[in-house]
């Protein structure tokens, strides 16, 4: 499954069943966190006028989100946890995994240390568009939807096995 999941920006445009998004959210609210402290929470957005707002976050990177018909929006609490953006990086991959698992594609788009313009940062800038509380960060927006291109599974690769080491580096 890990080598077939791949980085979707292209979405058919069909909406995604409701059954297969409270999946999604289930399998993310079951990603492991540390001390079990879950300092995450997440915006589900489907509404168009909202996922092209998201679309806008950053100058490059995010426009092909408005394509999408379900974006997910991953905060992180950082007064619940030192360890915040670790436990929002594994929150974004459970998203992605249990979306690959539904036949969905997915795309993620970092946030956290983003800038939108100016002097507004792009978490800054979704906190104020979907009214979230000033002192939680938005760590990513993830793209879901219906995978409208194919991309060929990863390949297991020397290069890649000559990133594992035993015992020591």
């Amino acid at each position: 499954m890990f080598s077939t999941r791949r980085s979707i920006r292209k979405y058919k445009d069909l909406q995604i069943e409701k059954e297969k998004i409270d999946t999604i959210i289930e399998n993310t609210l079951f990603s492991p966190t540390s001390k079990n402290r879950r300092p995450w929470e997440f915006i589900i957005v489907q509404d168009r006028e909202n996922i092209e707002a998201i679309s806008k976050v950053r100058e490059m990177g995010s426009s092909f989100l408005n394509g999408a018909p379900c974006v997910m929006l991953v905060i992180g609490d950082p007064n619940a946890s030192e360890i915040w953006i670790e436990d929002t990086s594994i929150a974004a991959y459970a998203i992605q995994l249990a979306a690959h698992e539904q036949g969905l594609g997915t795309c993620w788009v970092q946030i956290r240390l983003r800038e939108h313009s100016g002097d507004l940062t792009a978490s800054e800038y979704l906190k104020e568009k979907f009214g979230i509380p000033g002192h939680m960060e938005v760590a990513c927006a993830i793209g879901i939807g219906y995978p409208d291109e194919e991309k060929a599974p990863h390949e297991l690769t020397n290069e890649l096995h000559a990133k594992v080491h035993h015992e020591r580096y």
